[in-house]
This record gives C-alpha cells, sequence and structure tokens, in this order.
C-alpha cells in the first residue's frame, strides 16, 4: 500500500479520499513549517500532499528516497525545487482549475472597486467626513477590457466582463482565431491593447517573456486613465514603473493582489490613494480551498494506484482511461530504446521515434520519453522518464517524432533510429495479443524475438557452421540457451543471432564469443 504524507493543512475530506483510495495516509498539518522533522522523515513516503508552507528544496529530494509524486493544493509551486524533482524521477502536480473561479471573481471585484474607489470611500466615511463629491467613479458598462493572458482565468474574466456588457480585447499569443471568436473576444498584439483599453487585467504565469510586461515603456503605450488590475502573479508589472505612472495621473489606479515581494510590506505604492491592495486572496475563498484539497488527493492516489498523471508540471499527462491501454506500448518504447542505447558506444547526435497504427493513435508523450529515458540509461544511469527529454534537450541530441497509420502486417508498432558520431541504428518492436514487447526489426533485418531479461546480442557475416559454433561455444561455458532468434539481410550478408539466455555472461565468456570466426560484435544485453 503506497503511503502519502499531508504536511500542510488540508480539508479531512481529501485525507479521507487518499483512505477510500487505499492509500495510508500520514495528516501531519505542522510538519511542513520543520524542515529538519520533514528532512528526518521524508524517506517513508511515496506521495506528498501539501501547500505553500513546505518547502520541497533538493536538500528535501534527495533524502525522499522512495518518493514519486509531489502534489501541490494549488496553482503556484514557487516551493518546490521542480528540476531536482524531475532529475530524481518524481513527478510534481499542482491543482490549475480548482481556484480558477475564485481568482477570476476577485479580479472582476477588484475592476469594480477600482472603478468606484470603494476602500477610500469606505474609509472615508467611517471617519464620518460624507465626502459624496470627492469620489467620482465611472462605468464599465461599454469600457473595454484587456486581458493579458486568455487562458483557463483570464477566459473565466473575459465572459463574466462580457455579462456586465463590457468589449474584452486579449493579448495572448497561444490564443487561436477560433477559441477567441468562441470566447466571443478580440485577438489583439500588445500595443494595440494598451492604446485601446481602459482597463487591463493580467493572468499569465510569471516567466521570461511576461517578467515586467508592464514596465515604463508598455505603460507608456497605455491610455490616459487607464486602470490596472493584477491577481495573477507579482513581477507581471514593474512596480517602481507603476508608482511613477500613479503618481503623474497616467494611470487613473491600480488593483494588486498580489506584489514582487510576498509578504509586502512598507511597499511605497501602498503610500497612493489610487491604489487598492490585497494581501493575495484570489484563492482564498472555502470553496476553492476545499477544490484544490480534494483534486490533489484524487490526483496523487490516482498516479499511485494506477498510474494516471494529471496536471504534471515536468511529465506529460496520462488520463485514467489511457493508463491500461498506453502502458505496455510506454514498456515497449522504452525496451527498444534499452536495446539501442545497450548497443551504442559513442555520443548521440538524434533520436528518432516512428510511431505506426495502434500507438499512432494515442498519446505519444509518454513513449517518447521512455523511448529517450531507454536510450540514455545505459551510458548516463542517473536519468529516468521524467528527466530524460530535458537531458536530451540540454545535451543537443534532435529528437523527431512521426506517427502514421498502419501500412504494413502489424497494427501497431513503433521503430527507434538513434544516429552516432560513427552510424545510424534502426530497431522496431511491436506487442502481441498477451501484451508482451518483442523485437521484429533490428538494423532492417527482419525477426521475432521476445525481449527477456538477459540476452546475447551477435552480428557476424552469414556463413554455414556459424549458429552451429556458437551454441556449442556457449553450452561449454555453461550458458543455458532458453531461445534462439535469428535474421538475416540476404544470403551470405550480414545475419544476427538474438539469444535468450539463464544467467549473466562475464566479460570473459563475450570475448570468447566475440573471437569466434566471422563475429562482428557480441553485447551482453539486460532488460
Amino acid at each position: 500500500m503506497p503511503k502519502v504524507l499531508v504536511s500542510d493543512k488540508l480539508s479531512p475530506t481529501a485525507v479521507q479520499i487518499f483512505k477510500d483510495n487505499g492509500v495510508e495516509v500520514d495528516y501531519l498539518p505542522d510538519l511542513g513549517k520543520d524542515k529538519e522533522k520533514l528532512l528526518e522523515v521524508i524517506g517513508q513516503y511515496d506521495g506528498l500532499a501539501i501547500r505553500s508552507a513546505t518547502k520541497v528544496t533538493e536538500k528535501i529530494i534527495a533524502a525522499a528516497t522512495n518518493l514519486k509524486v509531489v502534489g501541490r493544493a494549488g496553482i503556484g509551486v514557487d516551493n518546490v525545487d521542480i528540476p531536482a524533482a524531475t532529475k530524481k524521477g518524481i513527478i510534481v502536480m499542482n491543482t490549475p482549475f480548482g481556484n480558477s473561479i475564485t481568482t477570476a471573481e476577485h479580479a472582476i471585484a477588484m475592476m469594480m472597486a477600482l472603478a468606484r474607489q470603494l476602500p477610500e470611500a469606505d474609509a472615508s466615511t467611517r471617519a464620518s467626513k460624507w465626502e459624496k463629491n470627492r469620489f467620482m467613479g465611472v462605468e464599465v458598462t461599454n469600457k473595454t477590457l484587456g486581458l493579458i493572458g486568455a487562458g483557463n482565468i483570464g477566459s473565466i474574466v473575459a465572459d463574466r466582463a462580457i455579462g456586465l456588457r463590457m468589449k474584452v480585447i486579449a493579448f495572448d499569443p497561444f490564443l487561436t482565431p477560433e477559441r477567441a471568436q468562441t470566447l466571443g473576444i478580440e485577438k489583439v498584439e500588445l500595443d494595440d491593447l494598451l492604446a485601446r483599453a481602459d482597463f487591463i487585467t493580467l493572468h499569465t504565469p510569471l516567466i521570461d517573456a511576461t517578467r515586467n510586461i508592464l514596465n515604463a515603456e508598455t505603460l507608456a503605450k497605455t491610455k490616459k486613465g487607464v486602470r490596472i488590475i493584477n491577481c495573477a502573479r507579482g513581477g507581471l508589472i514593474d512596480e517602481d514603473a507603476l508608482y511613477q505612472a500613479l503618481k503623474s495621473g497616467h494611470v487613473a489606479g491600480a488593483a494588486l493582489d498580489v506584489f514582487l515581494v510576498e509578504p509586502a510590506e512598507n511597499n511605497p505604492l501602498f503610500e497612493l490613494p489610487n491604489v487598492i491592495c490585497t494581501p493575495h486572496l484570489g484563492a482564498s475563498t472555502t470553496e476553492a480551498q476545499e477544490n484544490v484539497a480534494l483534486q490533489v488527493a484524487e490526483q496523487i492516489s490516482a498516479y499511485l494506484m494506477t498510474g494516471e498523471i494529471t496536471n504534471a508540471l515536468n511529465f506529460p499527462s496520462i488520463s485514467a482511461e489511457e493508463a491500461p491501454i498506453i502502458t505496455p506500448w510506454v514498456k515497449l518504447a522504452e525496451a527498444i530504446g534499452s536495446f539501442a542505447g545497450q548497443l551504442t558506444e559513442t555520443s548521440i547526435s538524434g533520436i528518432k521515434i516512428e510511431f505506426e497504427g495502434t500507438p499512432a493513435g494515442l498519446n505519444i508523450r509518454p513513449m517518447v520519453a521512455a523511448a529517450i529515458n531507454g536510450v540514455l540509461k545505459p551510458s548516463m544511469g542517473e536519468v529516468n522518464m521524467v528527466s530524460a527529454p530535458q537531458i536530451a534537450k540540454d545535451r543537443g541530441i534532435v529528437v523527431e517524432t512521426t506517427t502514421r497509420d498502419q501500412q504494413g502486417a502489424y497494427e501497431g508498432y513503433i521503430r527507434l533510429t538513434v544516429t552516432t558520431e560513427r552510424q545510424t541504428r534502426a530497431l522496431a518492436g511491436t506487442l502481441f495479443v498477451n501484451g508482451k514487447p518483442r523485437i521484429i526489426q533490428v538494423k532492417d533485418i527482419n525477426m521475432e524475438a521476445e525481449l527477456t531479461p538477459s540476452m546475447l546480442y551477435v552480428t557476424n557475416a552469414d556463413k554455414p557452421g556459424h549458429i552451429g559454433r556458437l551454441g556449442t561455444l556457449l553450452g561449454t561455458l555453461g550458458i543455458n540457451i532458453a531461445n534462439f532468434n535469428l535474421g538475416r539481410a540476404e544470403v551470405g550478408g550480414d545475419a544476427i543471432a538474438l539469444v535468450s539466455i539463464d544467467g549473466t555472461l562475464t566479460e570473459e565468456q563475450l570475448g570468447q564469443i566475440a573471437a569466434l570466426d566471422g563475429v562482428k560484435q557480441a553485447k551482453a544485453l539486460k532488460f
């Protein structure tokens, strides 16, 4: 039974979800704040469910000898060292949709409060000033709302704004014209949005491309009197530049739920009367907190019990329906990759993976990751399905994939080609009815061989008597043959023997096999 640690405060219902799914769970909501204690116990657990208090550092990950998955109840994973987790093969999940409505509603609320100066009017009235003429607001009806980011939360904001009779325009490089039309919004470039929008609201992640997307230069391009809302991430706005634009009156007001440094203390923006500030409340509703807790419990349980992967940040998702169908193909891809990797002795420049028939119609990303892992692991050791694609990229290995409908005799197969500085080697495999992987082609030579834990791979010139001599030598060496598979390109050309054996060959035994007349390569393979 897998074991999960909940180290931050999570709903009791979420804890029960783990139990209902057959997962043992320790609910220790204050443990995340105790780094030393967490370091001491983390090695016991297969899964870790957290919020923001637990810091999953490289040191914690190094001590997590059994950890397979970290689940963050919420969107932000700034408290998880994802590169370290990826290197160790630990899936990192979040729950990006559990608080989408809550965050979108907060952005709309901030916009309305900004339009009517509600916080300052409230404070003035409580001070018995009754300054009715001082707080002249603006309507949002018929105003233009500019969305920077039209993903899940941004699209909900757009829907609510359209309900308020606003015109919505959006800058988002990933927004397709079809999706924009469905949402009822207009896709524009950033400069166009800045020039036209009466209100601007940000809904993007904080990445290099979006950091300080509103800065002195871009703020100068906005319409005079624009109002800005940020309930997404601190760092999207250059706070110094915003301060100056607010002081000058070019920006009429700003409503901020997030800041570059949090907790935000003594921020110069707090001094300005035309700024509304809240302490990162975007996800702070009872419904959102419950939703993300339940989601993370379901996701971690599904991964540990069935292999389903949802909302992973460092590995492609695998649905519950896909898992039983795709898993045998993933194993085949890894086995083929391992076969090629064990035969490769020089640096790899390219990996080509072709999917035909059945696997071509599936989610190929897990299969691609498995194949790359198989190729790299024999030479690198410290690599896994999670880290392999990134390692290949870092090493300049070009990975190419192709999918096509069934063309040959097999309902489906995977073909892998590895290019090195010396040669190009290709092999292919398929699944038989029992779901076991089989090799059907090596170096363009057709053959059929079930992959077994210990195998001998021999290439030789096709000459009479070779197979007899090989069999005799294996017998002399005390190596029992479980299965003998042969293939050749043409009479007198290259031939391949793929032999399933009991036990393990020593280097000395391999040397004797390699010394047989006509042998070009002899290699012991492990699967």
